[in-house]
């Protein structure tokens, strides 16, 4: 069964934002997110947060790999 953890990491993913490396940045913001993420669907928390998860992807954008 999946945690709301790694739902959220997930989420990040899709938003084109490394997880890893806003958690480690800035584990307050990223606790007060997991937070409110686990309160409300998913298109709420975008709709609050859409400016900031803007922000959030330039800072940590997710490293595309290619095998």
């Amino acid at each position: 069964m999946e945690t709301i953890r790694e739902e959220f990491m997930r989420f990040l993913a899709s938003k084109n934002i490394d997880g890893w490396a806003f958690e480690n940045a800035e584990p307050q913001r990223f606790g007060e997110w997991l937070q409110l993420f686990a309160q409300v669907h998913p298109k709420s928390f975008v709709a609050q947060k859409l400016y900031h998860i803007n922000r959030i992807r330039r800072l940590y954008q997710l490293k595309k790999t290619f095998n």
